[in-house]
């Protein structure tokens, strides 16, 4: 273990667990995994480039239309069974001091959950990356990535060794020359991994991320190329989950829900044997996202 400032440690943690939706916890009896990124922007409804002034106050007071926000996210993810959220809120006062990962696995009934905070600025903001799962990790790593403070990754595995899925949950930098440090460092983490999956908004298009950046000898897919940014009208692919060929794409859409400024990608794999049968107990399809 190592200390990034003097507020995160880094290294491996355990999620936090929700008792009361244990019951759904596990692969679907499907070998099916379902996925889904979402940037939610602090729970904050951007329709129009205007917005990101006009209501930049939100960024920093409260708002009595983020809780709605946050329900109609919620009400995405009970057919999901991994969730990576970028840009929400730990639990300051511009969220009502609600903190947003754990608000969102309670809606959507996950009974993991891990809250990676990337800055924090006290009562006014607690910038962070979440990650909401129903299957129990069997190990997470809190990654803070290189470049300026307040970027960072996580990494979910289930299973032991090679063989092992790994999930990397990201929100890369806006600079060409920090996301390829930041990507070399994640190419770092997963080489040894034969399943990957990388989630996030990665800030650029697939092509890049494919053909020109340090993941380029990975042989990565990208199954979505469709826009995601702005949601109101999108025109640029930066939110993607790229999958190792390893694993069997069955479904790929970008959500029509411009609720954030982003709109969410979502995925659906067929896993391995090998991973189905230790690594990922199974759940019978009817638990899945099922409220107590």
């Amino acid at each position: 273990m190592r200390r990034w400032g003097a507020e995160r440690l880094v290294g491996l943690h355990n999620p936090q667990v929700n008792e009361h939706h244990l019951e759904s916890s596990g692969l679907p009896a499907d070998s099916r995994l379902r996925l889904l990124s979402f940037n939610i922007q602090v729970g904050i409804s951007t329709e129009r480039y205007r917005h990101y002034l006009t209501r930049s106050w939100q960024h920093l007071l409260p708002h009595t239309g983020r809780a709605d926000n946050l329900q109609k996210i919620g009400s995405l993810l009970g057919d999901y069974d991994l969730v990576a959220l970028q840009e929400a809120d730990g639990g300051s006062l511009r969220s009502g001091y609600v903190n947003q990962v754990e608000h969102l696995a309670q809606l959507g009934a996950f009974p993991y959950w891990y809250q990676q905070l990337n800055r924090n600025l006290g009562r006014l903001a607690q910038h962070s990356n979440g990650v909401l799962s129903r299957l129990r990790p069997w190990a997470i790593e809190d990654h803070p990535l290189p470049g300026p403070k307040g970027r960072g990754a996580i990494l979910v595995r289930f299973g032991e060794g090679p063989e092992a899925l790994v999930v990397v949950m990201m929100h890369l930098a806006l600079g060409a020359r920090v996301r390829t440090m930041q990507l070399a460092y994640i190419r770092e983490l997963i080489g040894d991994y034969k399943h990957q999956v990388l989630m996030g908004d990665m800030n650029t298009h697939a092509s890049d991320l494919l053909q020109t950046s340090p993941l380029r000898d990975l042989g990565l897919l990208a199954p979505q190329v469709e826009a995601t940014f702005p949601s109101w009208r999108p025109q640029r692919c930066l939110d993607h989950i790229l999958l190792s060929p390893t694993l069997t794409l069955e479904r790929v859409e970008v959500l029509a829900q411009p609720i954030s400024d982003h709109l969410p990608v979502a995925v659906e794999i067929r896993l391995p044997g090998s991973l189905t049968a230790d690594a990922l107990p199974a759940l019978s399809p009817a638990l899945r996202g099922t409220p107590e």
